[in-house]
């Protein structure tokens, strides 16, 4: 693959210019397309029990068979996983696995790998480690209950345990308490709705040290979504409550090794093998035995990957925030988001990929900073602010395209560059 820049990134980011991405991704065979799914090929809604997805769209991602993978701290399998969204969305469950209409690659951050059959598997994952994480939901249940049914609770508009069941993710490889439903309800008490986020965050901590009395020291990490980037011990900082904003709404218990950054390696380590017979960094790899720090996971890739065979790599993602504070007197810029860091390797990997942003924000849950636009004299939008601090001048990640329409904006330009490979309808 050729060291040369495109013109799309030789433009000013971040662009509104869907053509000049399209041309690549239509006429450039060697592409990776690296997906995020909530907020980006779904609208965001409160309940993950109501999502949708439209199946010209499903059927789209099959025209990109071995280019495209998604990426999600979400699952494929389970009540609130991808798969059954795609089933109802066709009325066929069999029709689905026949034709091959999942949505291949990684979920649970990068512990849950699926083909476009829906085959599922959990590479480096035990069986102690499943069983431990079976028992989560029910931990979590429990709290929600022992909190909602205090005294000091206001009236609620909806059913206690329906609101308890709308926020238990009973996910197999993560499960999670999902706020969304909760904050509608207590928006208007932040300091309730701020004490219930730190009870989960405490819940938590709890079934870390539960899983270390277990003998699973090394198994699990707690995931904050949104979230304000590390602390210098790296653990993910909590959003906390803000006007019009819900911050931190899902907690997710993890197993360790599952971040999104690593999962990038695993794909492209797959991606070679599909295209050499080889795997660079051999067959057994996965997110468990990868390195955990940002420069090793880079540096495997410019050790391991021939620069000459790389993928213009596309990474396409929604979550992506920074917010500028005052320390000690200067400002300090804190940068979070969970789609941040796997969009920084991919652009990091090479000077020829391609970052993609698609603005959530009109969707259920609120907290997605829109992105500004204006038109300028000539009648074109211009971004005048993206998803981030304007004060925070300095951050490294480069979102070269942003889709202002959200997902319906960016799944309406995939069917359209699905079309232009010499998609067939199904």
């Amino acid at each position: 693959m050729s060291e040369t820049v495109h013109p799309l990134l030789q433009e000013k980011s971040p662009s509104l210019n869907g053509e000049k991405l399209a041309d690549i991704l239509i006429n450039q065979e060697n592409i990776l397309i690296i997906q995020d799914l909530d907020g980006v090929c779904m609208g965001l809604v409160k309940d993950p029990l109501n999502r949708t997805i439209d199946p010209n769209y499903v059927k789209a991602a099959k025209a990109f068979d071995n280019h495209f993978y998604v990426l999600s701290n979400g699952e494929h399998i389970g009540k609130r996983g991808v798969n059954p969204i795609i089933d109802r969305a066709f009325g066929d469950a069999e029709f689905v696995k026949d034709n091959g209409l999942y949505l291949p690659g990684l979920g649970a951050g990068g512990v849950q790998w699926q083909d476009r059959f829906g085959k599922v598997s959990h590479p480096g994952v035990t069986q102690q480690e499943l069983d431990f994480l079976a028992e989560v939901p029910q931990c979590i249940q429990q709290q929600l209950q022992d909190f909602l049914n205090q005294p000091s609770m206001p009236p609620f508009s909806t059913n206690i345990e329906t609101l308890i069941e709308a926020s238990i993710l009973d996910n197999m490889a993560s499960p999670t308490a999902n706020l969304n439903t909760l904050y509608e309800q207590l928006k208007a008490y932040p300091k309730l709705y701020a004490s219930l986020q730190k009870r989960m965050q405490q819940l938590m901590e709890n079934l870390l040290s539960l899983a270390h009395q277990q003998g699973l020291t090394n198994s699990f990490f707690v995931h904050y979504a949104p979230n304000l980037g590390r602390d210098e011990n790296g653990k993910e900082i909590l959003k906390p409550v803000q006007a019009n904003d819900s911050g931190t709404t899902d907690f997710q218990f993890m197993i360790r090794g599952a971040i999104k950054e690593a999962g990038v390696l695993d794909i492209l380590n797959r991606y070679y093998y599909q295209r050499t017979g080889n795997y660079p960094l051999g067959k057994s790899f996965n997110v468990r035995n990868a390195p955990h720090n940002y420069s090793d996971l880079l540096a495997l890739v410019h050790q391991n990957f021939d620069p000459n065979l790389m993928p213009i790599m596309v990474g396409v993602g929604d979550t992506v925030n920074s917010s500028v504070i005052e320390n000690n007197g200067s400002l300090e810029a804190r940068r979070g988001g969970n789609d941040r860091a796997f969009l920084q390797l991919i652009q990091d990997s090479h000077p020829h990929n391609i970052v993609v942003y698609i603005d959530s924000s009109g969707g259920e849950v609120q907290n997605r900073k829109p992105v500004r636009l204006e038109t300028t004299a000539g009648g074109e939008a211009k971004i005048i602010e993206g998803p981030t601090d304007p004060r925070d001048t300095e951050d490294p990640l480069t979102l070269n395209v942003i889709f202002p329409g959200g997902h319906t904006e960016y799944t309406a330009f995939f069917q359209n560059l699905a079309a232009h490979r010499g998609y067939s309808p199904i």
